[in-house]
C-alpha cells in the first residue's frame, strides 16, 4: 500500500521511526519517485590531464562525481567514479548509468561535475567541476573527445592569472537502450526447450527402488521432478509448447545398439513432445524398452541443439534462444568433447541446465558451470561467455519445488540478455534505439 502512495503522490515525507515505534527525534525522511519508463543507458568514458596537486609528498587520487538538479534546485550525487591514485593524469574506466538517472532522460539538462582528490578520513580535497549536458557529452564520438576546463571558484575569485585546475576530458560517450529479458520475450523472442536424459547404467535397472530411474508408488523420482520443475517455466515463453525430448547411454531395440542421442518417443523424425506432460509421458513410457548401458557422452546432445541454435543465427532476429536441460547422475565420460562443445555453444543462442541427480561426486558438473572460471576447450579457446549452469538436485530434495525452479533457471535471463546484446539484435517488436 504505502509503495502505491509515494508512486500517485510523486513526493512523500515521513518523520523517522524507531524499532519500538517512537520517533527518531525530529528528522523527517523525503521519498521522490520517479517512473523509470525510459530504458536508455549512457557509457562514459572519461580522462584528466594536469590535476591540481593536493597531495604535500605525493601527486593527487583523483575521482569524480555526478550530479543532477531536482526539481527543488539542489544538486544529487549520481555517479561517483572508482579513485585512481597517485596521478594528476588519471584515466577512469568506462561507466554505465541509466539516462534518466544522469539527466532524467532529458540530454538539454544540465548536470554538474566535480573532481575531489580522495583522502583515507573522507575529507577529500575539491580539484574544481564543471557543468554541462548529456547532448555536449555525446559530442565525444567516432575518435573525437570532448575536453572541459576543471574550475576551482575560490581560485578563480583569488588569483588573477588562474586559468584552471586541470581539463577533464570525455574520450568517449555512447547512449544506448538497455533491454531486458522481458523486453525480449515480449517482443517475440522464443525459448525453445530440449531435454536430455541420461539413460547409462550408473543410474541403476529403473526396476529395482535404489534405481534414480525407479518411479515411486507416487509416480515420481528425481528425473521426473527436474523435468517438471524446469518445464513447467519454461513451457509458458514458448508459444507451441512442443519439446524435443532425448535420452542418451541406452542400448535401443531392435538392434542394441548404444546411442547418445535418440528420441525417447522413438519417433527419430519427430521427436517433439506436447508440454511437460507429454515428456513425462514419453519417458515413462521409454524406461522399459531401453537398456540403459554407457559411456556417459553429453557432447552429442549438446552439438545436436547447437545445430538447431545455429540454424537461428541466420534470421539475423532476437527471435529464438535455445535451452537444453540435461539430467544426469554425474559421471561424464567425453570431458573434452563436452568442453569443446560448450565452448561452440557458447557463440549462439544457447544455455545449457544440468541438473545433477543422485549422491554422486559432481565435480565435473561443477567444472564445467563456468561461474568461477572462463571455461576452456581442450584446444586452450575460451568460452564466448557462461552458458552453463548446475544445479545439485540432492539439495533442493526437501525443499519446495518454486526453490528448485528457481535455483535452475537464476542465470538464465541475463544469458539471454547477454547473448543478444552483444549481437546488437535488439527485440522483434521494438523501437530503434
Amino acid at each position: 500500500m504505502h509503495d502505491f502512495k509515494i508512486v500517485s503522490s510523486k513526493k512523500i515525507a515521513r518523520p523517522l521511526i524507531l524499532g519500538n515505534g517512537k520517533p527518531a527525534g525530529k528528522g523527517t525522511i523525503q521519498i521522490t519517485a520517479q517512473e523509470l519508463s525510459d530504458n536508455r543507458v549512457i557509457t562514459l568514458s572519461m580522462a584528466g590531464r594536469k590535476l591540481d596537486k593536493k597531495d604535500l609528498f605525493g601527486k593527487s587520487d583523483p575521482f569524480l562525481e555526478f550530479y543532477k538538479q531536482g526539481d527543488d534546485g539542489k544538486w544529487m550525487l549520481v555517479h561517483r567514479t572508482e579513485v585512481i591514485k597517485y596521478t594528476l593524469d588519471p584515466v577512469w574506466k568506462p561507466f554505465t548509468v541509466p539516462l534518466v538517472s544522469l539527466c532524467d532522460g532529458d540530454i538539454d539538462k544540465v548536470i554538474k561535475v566535480q573532481c575531489y582528490d580522495y583522502d583515507n578520513d573522507g575529507g577529500h580535497d575539491f580539484i574544481g567541476e564543471f557543468q554541462t549536458c548529456v547532448l555536449k557529452l555525446c559530442e565525444a564520438q567516432d575518435g573525437r573527445s570532448v575536453e572541459v576546463e576543471c574550475i576551482n571558484p575560490k581560485k578563480q575569485k583569488k588569483k588573477r592569472n588562474y586559468k584552471n585546475s586541470g581539463i577533464i576530458i570525455v574520450k568517449s560517450c555512447r547512449i544506448a537502450r538497455d533491454y531486458s529479458f522481458l523486453d525480449y520475450i515480449l517482443g517475440g523472442c522464443q525459448l525453445m526447450f530440449t531435454v536430455g536424459i541420461d539413460f547409462t547404467a550408473s543410474n541403476g535397472n529403473p526396476r529395482d527402488s535404489s534405481s534414480l530411474h525407479y518411479i515411486n508408488p507416487l509416480g515420481m523420482n528425481e528425473y521426473l521432478s527436474a523435468i517438471w520443475a524446469v518445464g513447467q517455466i519454461i513451457q509458458d515463453y514458448d508459444s507451441d509448447k512442443m519439446f524435443p525430448a532425448l535420452g542418451f547411454g541406452a542400448q535401443l531395440p531392435p538392434d542394441w545398439k548404444v546411442s547418445h542421442e535418440f528420441a525417447i518417443n522413438f519417433n527419430p523424425t519427430n521427436p517433439f513432445c506436447s508440454g511437460v506432460e507429454g515428456i513425462v509421458q514419453a519417458y515413462s513410457a521409454c524406461l522399459p524398452h531401453v537398456r540403459f548401458y554407457g559411456p556417459t557422452n553429453f557432447s552429442p546432445i549438446i552439438n545436436h541443439v547447437a545445430r538447431f541454435a545455429a540454424q537461428a543465427i541466420q534470421q539475423e532476429a532476437a527471435a529464438q534462444y535455445f535451452i537444453l536441460l540435461i539430467i544426469t547422475d554425474g559421471v561424464i565420460s567425453d570431458m573434452d568433447e563436452t568442453r569443446h562443445a560448450i565452448v561452440q555453444a557458447s557463440k549462439l543462442p544457447m544455455s545449457i541446465i544440468i541438473v545433477g541427480v543422485g549422491n554422486a561426486d559432481f565435480a565435473a558438473m561443477e567444472f564445467l558451470d563456468g561461474d568461477n572460471r572462463i571455461l576452456r576447450s581442450y584446444t586452450g579457446e575460451e568460452a564466448a561467455r557462461d552458458i552453463v549452469q548446475f544445479v545439485p538436485f540432492r539439495e533442493f530434495r526437501n525443499a519446495p519445488k518454486e526453490t528448485l525452479s528457481k535455483a535452475v533457471l537464476a542465470e538464465l535471463p541475463q544469458q539471454v540478455v547477454q547473448y543478444f546484446k552483444h549481437q546488437n539484435l535488439p527485440p522483434i517488436n521494438s523501437e530503434s534505439a
